[in-house]
């Protein structure tokens, strides 16, 4: 049911841009000028996103190194017990085996509070990253005379592409 909602919407929206150009340019009038814009080259290639990437690594690598370092430490515990199994009384195999348990727990709670709040800061970053995007598409715009500028479509010709103009502008630190 939502897919076929958001069919429609999208549909909708779509049919209404389309009349909106239509009753917007007179039979006797130029036609619209449009152009569109890769997003995802631009938070990808462009350099406040490169930048906001190498911000993350720097801001998240610590806590990476002692998940890695807690994974390795809790391999050796295992590999160990697994070694030491036949020789333990089965007191200490399973204190050990619980101690591994919950390191493990530890661990898969730190990892998951990790993605999420790199997925979090990712996302902040990404959205500052598109806003400034926004704003030189929309100067662009206005300087161009451009009618309709669309960010996301299945298929754009390499004619009305700008993209390249708008990571021109935001490598250049663009506003």
């Amino acid at each position: 049911m939502t897919t076929t909602f958001k069919l429609v919407k999208s549909l909708g929206a779509a049919a209404l841009a389309t009349a909106a150009i239509c009753a917007a340019v007179p039979a006797s009038a130029q036609e619209a000028r449009i152009a569109a814009v890769n997003s995802e080259r631009i938070l990808r290639d462009s350099q406040p996103a490169k930048a906001a990437q190498v911000k993350l690594e720097q801001e998240f690598s610590k806590r990476d190194r002692e998940l890695q370092d807690m994974a390795q430490k809790i391999k050796g515990m295992a590999d160990k017990l697994d070694k030491d199994t036949a020789v333990l009384a089965d007191s200490d195999r399973q204190r050990r085996q619980r101690e591994v348990a919950d390191l493990d727990r530890e661990f898969q709670r730190k990892q998951r509070e990790f993605r999420e709040d790199l997925n979090q800061r990712r996302n902040e970053e990404l959205a500052q990253v598109l806003e400034r995007a926004n704003r030189v598409i929309r100067q662009l715009a206005e300087q161009r005379k451009y009618d309709l500028i669309v960010q996301e479509a299945v298929y754009v010709n390499p004619r009305i592409d700008i993209t390249d103009d708008v990571m021109k502008v935001l490598n250049a630190g663009g506003k």
